[in-house]
């Protein structure tokens, strides 16, 4: 079996296997008004239909804008598109801003919070409904807690060099068993993620009255909590986790392990989930009482996706087609950048996941599953503490953030250097040295960086109003840089009416609509 040096050498053989990376974000924002509250308006009418606008929809709540580029193979196309999509959403939200930050600090009450309205189709009305669910299981507020989402994957031309000439299916197998790989590593070795470019160390007193929390915060001001050392609050217990899905057992050993999981939570019942009722007077209340409503309710850290076709579920779309991309979910709104993300954040995914997928990953039981969720748990409570020691597996042996984060960086550095020559620059092996520091100084971080600045200026909330408010100078005075304000105009345009062809082809009742829509699980 070859070793990670050897596989990254074949790879390099073809500069176009580490150059034409296929990416893609979506990054989460809520509505701010004015006075730093939560925006009470409804989706803006100018930005199109949140069902069908391609670039410009709703998350969990009217709020939560959710921003969605397509897949770019050039790292600044991508962040360009994404800076042109900010851009045209703020020319059409008047005097509102975007909060800058993935946990919320500007919600009093859930009930302040309206769901996502999608029209009157069955597909609208179905998304509305899951997001009911969701708001009854969970509670509102844990639903607008933002992140941006990196959709990655490696061109034909990089499993031509890695595994050869292959039939079709020979070739899908082989690449779905190496995405399953990827992800092993990831959560053995993600955790740098939330040290690096976790940016949520704090929380609004209003948030964690809606909890049941045990942590040890500290106090600033009138109203922000924080841990120390924290990185990235929004991935602990605090944030959107599902407690009922901790009786699964979904393991990441193959796509057909994950898949029978999938589909075993999705036909789970919850006796907690089944108090709530699913139709109660004759008005639903979620989409069913399982531990899964669907499967997109599996929180994870990582996801394998497929494109799914007209009507298909996503475990239907991979089991036709296996793995064609990665969901990394473990992203905080970078709160000093006006789009979320930056360049360098982009530029050390695409080495860490390229360096997962050639490294090599043994099969992991549930029991070392757990093992590496601690680890990111310590990471995300305690991540910049220089003491903090992490398991090595769960054979006892530990190794400090620092040591560990070394290890990994050297092994990288063969990455950037590889990508850096197929390109014919320097930009990776730049952004690992600029990161590098981070590991040996753990207040370079992004969660030191934003708990310096909300001690300094007294708390969560200024500091969002102060960023939020620069971010929205610099978007007004942006120049576009990829697209144009007449193609965003247009596909608003469009989606409207692409949503009004939609409820006018609906034949079936809601009620059929649901029960032929989990025909299949019943």
């Amino acid at each position: 079996m070859m070793d990670f040096s050897q596989r990254l050498q074949k790879v390099a053989a073809n500069p176009d296997a580490l150059t034409q990376l296929g990416r893609g974000l979506e990054r989460e924002a809520l509505r701010i008004t004015p006075n730093g509250k939560l925006s009470g308006e409804p989706h803006p009418a100018a930005l199109g239909s949140a069902l069908t606008n391609k670039w410009v929809t709703t998350d969990f709540a009217e709020p939560l804008l959710e921003f969605i580029t397509p897949v770019s193979q050039d790292v600044d196309h991508l962040l360009s598109q994404l800076g042109d999509i900010h851009q045209f959403t703020y020319s059409k939200l008047g005097d509102e801003k975007l909060w800058p930050m993935s946990m919320p600090c500007v919600v009093g009450d859930q009930d302040e919070i309206t769901l996502a309205q999608y029209g009157s189709s069955n597909s609208g009305q179905m998304k509305t409904l899951y997001r009911e669910g969701l708001k009854r299981r969970y509670g509102s507020i844990m639903q607008v807690i933002s992140g941006v989402h990196f959709n990655f994957s490696f061109p034909d031309s990089f499993w031509d060099e890695l595994f050869g000439e292959q039939s079709e299916l020979e070739r899908q197998e082989t690449v779905s068993d190496a995405y399953f790989g990827l992800i092993r590593n990831y959560y053995r070795f993600g955790w740098l993620i939330p040290y690096l470019f976790g940016a949520s160390p704090a929380l609004c007193g209003s948030f964690l009255e809606n909890t049941e929390s045990k942590l040890d915060f500290e106090k600033i001001g009138c109203g922000t909590y924080f841990l120390p050392n924290a990185t990235a609050l929004r991935l602990s217990d605090l944030g959107y986790t599902n407690h009922e899905q901790s009786s699964l057992k979904i393991g990441f050993n193959g796509l057909e392990q994950y898949l029978d999981g999938l589909r075993k939570a999705i036909r789970t019942p919850s006796a907690e989930f089944a108090k709530i009722g699913v139709k109660v007077d004759g008005e639903y209340r979620q989409l069913n009482d399982n531990v899964l409503q669907i499967e997109n309710e599996l929180y994870a850290p990582i996801r394998p996706k497929r494109v799914a076709q007209s009507g298909e579920k996503p475990s239907e779309a991979l089991s036709r087609g296996g793995v064609e991309y990665i969901e990394v979910r473990s992203l905080d709104v970078n709160p000093f950048s006006p789009i979320g993300i930056t360049a360098d954040q982009v530029r050390f995914l695409d080495m860490f996941l390229t360096w997962a997928v050639l490294s090599p990953s043994a099969s992991m039981d549930d029991a070392e599953l757990e093992c590496w969720r601690d680890n990111w748990n310590r990471v995300v409570l305690d991540g910049r503490n220089p003491d903090l020691m992490l398991k090595i597996g769960c054979n006892g042996e530990r190794l400090s953030v620092k040591d560990w984060g070394t290890r990994v960086f050297g092994e990288l550095a063969d990455v950037a250097k590889a990508m850096d020559t197929a390109a014919g620059n320097d930009a990776y092996q730049e952004t690992l040295a600029r990161l590098q520091t981070w590991i040996e100084q753990p207040e370079l971080t992004l969660s030191a960086q934003l708990l310096d600045v909300i001690r300094k200026q007294g708390g969560i909330g200024s500091v969002g109003d102060n960023l939020a408010a620069g971010h929205a100078a610099s978007l007004h005075d942006r120049q576009y840089q990829f697209y144009s304000s007449d193609v965003f105009e247009q596909e608003a345009v469009e989606s409207v009416e692409r949503q009004k062809q939609i409820e006018n082809s609906d034949e079936l009742s809601f009620d059929a609509f649901l029960d032929a829509y989990f025909a299949d699980i019943k």
